[in-house]
């Protein structure tokens, strides 16, 4: 069975982001993976923001990425980009420590005009930790969420993206598991 984080930078469980991890927690808990969600809101500020590996729930959320198959990376947007809890998140880890694993990133914002922090913010974070199967994430609009829905249509576009990336997830875990050949020579 494929090991799933969800990463959640929402600031609160009930905000637009909170409101598109749930459903995301629910299309996989239906799928054949062991699902984790880490809020970061939950962790303590001060080790967080003083990247205190030493403290106990920061040290198990680094290792919850590193033994991850795959994660799911979700955060509102402001400002045209991520949310600081998911920065101050993903400085902790080492530099390669995305690296082979399958990524979904996931945003939610006032207007098409934050779409931009998909490409030029979160996806560039991403790759700064090594993510080297990013896939196409999904920007849902505040607009198409009301009070715990999302939109028929932007959920069709998260159910989409949670399929590509269950797919996605089954095969980077086949590749981390299958022995590598050498060649001799």
């Amino acid at each position: 069975m494929s090991s799933v984080l969800v990463i959640s930078g929402s600031p609160s469980p009930v905000s637009r982001t909170g409101i598109l991890v749930a459903r995301v927690e629910e299309l996989l808990r239906g799928s054949e993976h062991d699902v984790r969600t880490l809020h970061v809101r939950e962790l303590p500020t001060l080790s967080l923001l003083m990247e205190d590996l030493r403290d106990p729930e920061i040290g198990d959320a680094v290792a919850a990425v590193l033994r991850a198959d795959g994660i799911v990376v979700a955060s509102p947007v402001y400002r045209a980009a991520y949310s600081g809890l998911v920065k101050a998140l993903l400085d902790l880890l080492p530099k390669r420590a995305l690296r082979g694993r399958a990524v979904l990133p996931l945003a939610t914002g006032g207007n098409q005009g934050f779409l931009v922090a998909m490409d030029y913010a979160l996806n560039p974070l991403l790759a700064g930790k090594g993510a080297d199967n990013v896939l196409r994430g999904e920007f849902v609009l505040d607009g198409d969420i009301t009070g715990d829905v999302i939109e028929a249509k932007a959920d069709a576009a998260v159910r989409g993206a949670v399929e590509r990336f269950a797919h996605a997830v089954a095969e980077a875990r086949f590749r981390r598991a299958r022995p590598r050949l050498r060649v001799a020579g």
